[in-house]
């Protein structure tokens, strides 16, 4: 690594908002966006609830007007994702073929220097369009014929039918949109997916091979087929009928009473910038800032044979050695983080893991270190969901305040993270930890900018 990376813009969208401006609003108010599905009847699922997106969203309001067919070809996670982008191009007053007033202004990087790295999750298929397919491929019995899907039902399908549904099209279309030339990439590690991808775009940027990037990740849980997959995972709580509990307080992240989480969409782009670039373009325009410095990033694999990696071993040894690696790269110790945006995903088998791997790797000083974690309020994101916590993180540092901690009212021995309103705090550095299904690790360390 050769050159120092910033991230300049952030485009978050989730349950508390759309943009950075809502989202963070929310998580200073300790708002939660978790309440009754509404997108389907999820009744009959043992998880009922799930926090969704404002309903007035609508992707085609976030691309140029030329481009709004395109959106008729794009599932919600790549409408959630040329939002995300549009929103973090523009809070960085970056200017790309989109974000263009006029179509011949010139572009801040040419558009071989910018790149796209961005996380994705398994993009499940609209049942309503499948329905009408699967419909001429019964046999006499009623039952479903290989054989008439292949003769019959394929042809119910649009021609364009599948490129709504594969995961490298959110990156596709974000470069298309943005006229990003430069190294591109897919990950789809679940919910470690939106950091990995922040750190390749680091490397990409540090190498040389661009000057900004896209990145981060988006997925969206809410659609019949992903919560009958992530059901079976047991990772969502689990409601009693008729039960009266308010869905704002199910999910309880580090708390002796966890119980699950519950699914979520959306997630963030952010943008990273080359640190000496940045300062260039600011010269020219002062209104340029940066949230924070991307001082360390490390990645590890969980290796735990009795759950077959769905769950971290029980001390943590993967999560502690990502966070570790991170730090040491970012120069500092153990004692210099002030804020950690924990996965916390508010399920004992995942939040005791990661509360171990804390208490090993920082010692007794992780009673000081305020941990807080974003899925009370927007649920379980999948892909998106480290790059909504490294938003929360980025913007905590730059406003010098800590977000609100919310339904942690017993915590897990020795760690600051009991219910409480949000608070100024001097943050130096912050610490981003994502835990994958499948035992993927990410640990990102923030560093305050002061250039």
């Amino acid at each position: 690594m050769t050159r120092s990376v910033v991230i300049t813009g952030l485009g978050p969208v989730c349950g508390l908002g759309i943009g950075i401006e809502p989202t963070w609003q929310g998580a200073v108010e300790g708002r939660s966006a978790i309440g009754p599905c509404r997108a389907f009847d999820a009744s009959a699922y043992p998880c009922p609830f799930a926090a969704e997106l404002p309903e007035d969203f609508r992707g085609r309001d976030f691309v140029p007007r030329s481009y709004r067919k395109a959106t008729k070809i794009m599932a919600r996670d790549i409408e959630m994702a040329v939002a995300a982008a549009d929103l973090a191009a523009r809070d960085a007053r970056l200017t790309t073929r989109a974000t263009a007033e006029q179509g011949d202004a010139q572009t801040s990087y040419p558009p071989h220097r910018m790149g796209a790295q961005i996380g994705a999750g398994l993009i499940a298929a609209d049942l309503d369009e499948l329905t009408a397919a699967l419909d001429k491929a019964r046999d006499e019995r009623g039952g479903f014929d290989m054989k008439k899907w292949g003769a019959e039902g394929m042809h119910e399908l649009t021609p364009l039918w599948l490129l709504k549904y594969l995961p490298n099209m959110l990156a596709c279309h974000v470069t298309i949109v943005h006229d990003t030339q430069g190294p591109s990439n897919t990950i789809t590690c679940t919910e470690s997916s939106a950091g990995l991808s922040v750190g390749e775009a680091r490397r990409v940027i540090g190498r040389g091979a661009a000057e900004v990037c896209f990145c981060g990740g988006l997925e969206s849980r809410i659609n019949l087929m992903s919560l009958m997959r992530q059901t079976f995972t047991g990772r969502y709580i689990q409601v009693e009928p008729g039960a009266t509990t308010d869905p704002a307080t199910l999910v309880r992240p580090f708390d002796r009473q966890a119980a699950g989480s519950v699914p979520g969409e959306g997630g963030a782009i952010l943008i990273l910038e080359a640190e000496e670039a940045f300062k260039q373009r600011r010269d020219a325009d002062p209104e340029a800032r940066a949230y924070a410095r991307i001082s360390g990033f490390a990645a590890s694999q969980t290796v735990h044979p009795a759950t077959r990696n769905r769950t971290p071993d029980p001390e943590g040894l993967a999560i502690a050695a990502a966070a570790r690696r991170a730090i040491a790269q970012a120069g500092i110790t153990p004692d210099q983080i002030d804020l950690i945006v924990a996965f916390g995903c508010g399920h004992p088998d995942y939040d005791r893991p990661e509360a171990a791997a804390l208490h090993s790797v920082f010692g007794p000083a992780i009673g000081r270190i305020r941990i807080c974690s974003t899925k009370p309020m927007v649920g379980l994101l999948g892909a998106g969901a480290g790059g909504l916590d490294l938003c929360i993180a980025a913007r905590a540092i730059a406003q010098q305040k800590l977000p609100a901690v919310l339904n942690c009212d017993d915590p897990l021995d020795g760690l600051d993270a009991a219910t409480g309103p949000a608070r100024d705090a001097d943050i130096r550095n912050a610490l981003v930890l994502s835990t994958g299904l499948g035992g993927q690790n990410t640990a990102c360390v923030l560093q305050r900018f002061d250039h």
